[in-house]
């Protein structure tokens, strides 16, 4: 099997959720998905897994993080300055959050951060290496 990478985040309305990814450009892999669960591919080696609260309390007893924190920050990839807005437009037209932390743009990455609709956060960005200043390469 190839490496890949399953990220599990509970949700508080299954369906909302896979409307919410779907407009961000994931896919639902339904074979992989459940009453409890869908399976959403962003490309051959990440999928995120999205868990009715049930479905999550099967893996841990761990309790949720409190309304408004965050334990983690995920961030994707994108093609182009336009697909980072795109993504924070559908975000906001789909139950999550757009500008969820203030935009930076630093030439050569620009970014601005979505939230989920239970509050997961995804940082969206662009970025040309061949543009970074000499100093900001390492």
């Amino acid at each position: 099997m190839t490496k890949t990478i399953y990220i599990s985040l509970p949700v508080s309305n299954l369906d909302t959720s896979i409307v919410f990814y779907k407009a961000l450009g994931f896919e639902d892999k339904p074979q992989f998905s459940s009453v409890d669960t869908a399976c959403m591919r962003w490309s051959d080696a990440i999928c995120v897994m999205l868990l009715s609260h049930a479905k999550w309390r099967t893996l841990t007893q761990r309790p949720f993080p409190p309304a408004g924190t965050s334990a983690s920050m995920l961030s994707l990839a994108l093609e182009s300055r336009e697909a980072v807005d795109a993504m924070n437009v559908a975000a906001a037209a789909h139950g999550g959050q757009a500008d969820a932390n203030p935009p930076e743009d630093h030439g050569f990455m620009y970014s601005r951060d979505i939230a989920d609709p239970d509050g997961h956060l995804w940082g969206t960005f662009w970025m040309d290496p061949t543009a970074m200043p000499a100093a900001d390469q390492g």
